[in-house]
């Protein structure tokens, strides 16, 4: 539509082969700004590739991603892109505070932004403490600030919220969205089905490729289902289900839009 403002990451065609197997195979998508973007499906489907592929880490064979208007990678994305990995991205030798100043001074944002995001995750208090000796949860929430200098246009955060606690994860549900009230763009991935309905639209991934690009109540309405999880079920049964016309099963790439479809990495 004609004035419809660009998408803040477009994939078109992306393939990424592992050990000669196709882990994306042609994969088409566009992530709509100021947005909270849920990125589902079991684990080993694809989520971490493709988010890596969207960073610009990951080596592809084919196809063509582009992030705020320029290629994935690109060394002009470096603080524009806040990226948030599984394992842990953060020095588990170093203190809290001794973190986000290492990572603000990588990116050339100044040292006050350090007690910014250590109080924007819930960390104030704790700049001190030897990050080793953190709970999980707060560990987690380190890597999350490290992620959050600069105020990057762009978060990508895998599984961000895995092994938290509900009250911690609530907490940091609340403050994706009011970093996407801010303007920022997310997209988290997740194979927790419950937290689908937190984001604002859910791309549906399974054996590497989408099944499904629309917001939560538009699936459920969709599907008659209750639950995003019955719905993901009921739309892998449409997927393997065999066409009446040609006897073989349907397109991977069903969506209510018809689109078809390591080492210590810093946060950025």
């Amino acid at each position: 539509m004609a004035g419809s403002p660009e998408p803040a990451v477009q994939v078109r065609e992306l393939r990424v082969v592992r050990g000669g197997r196709a882990v994306l195979d042609g994969l088409s998508l566009d992530i709509a700004r100021g947005s909270v973007t849920g990125l589902l499906g079991p684990s080993g489907c694809g989520k971490t590739t493709l988010m890596r592929s969207i960073v610009g880490v990951q080596k592809t064979a084919g196809g063509r991603v582009t992030v705020l208007g320029r290629p994935a990678g690109d060394a002009r994305l470096r603080r524009r892109v806040g990226y948030v990995t599984q394992a842990p991205s953060v020095y588990s030798d170093l203190t809290v505070a001794e973190n986000l100043r290492y990572f603000a001074a990588v990116l050339g944002v100044p040292r006050a932004d350090a007690e910014r995001v250590a109080a924007q995750v819930g960390l104030r208090g704790r700049e001190r403490d030897v990050v080793g000796r953190l709970s999980g949860g707060q560990h987690a929430r380190v890597s999350l600030a490290a992620a959050l200098l600069g105020e990057p246009e762009l978060l990508v955060l895998d599984e961000p919220t895995v092994g938290l606690d509900p009250v911690l994860r609530r907490e940091l549900w609340d403050l994706f969205h009011r970093l996407a009230g801010a303007g920022a763009t997310l997209l988290i991935s997740s194979h927790v089905m419950d937290e689908a309905t937190r984001c604002d639209h859910l791309l549906l991934m399974r054996d590497g490729a989408i099944i499904a690009d629309d917001t939560p109540a538009a699936l459920l309405a969709r599907t008659g289902a209750r639950e995003i999880e019955q719905a993901f079920l009921a739309l892998v049964e449409e997927d393997q289900r065999p066409d009446t016309a040609t006897g073989t099963g349907t397109s991977a790439g069903v969506s209510g839009s018809d689109r078809s479809e390591p080492a210590k990495e810093a946060s950025r």
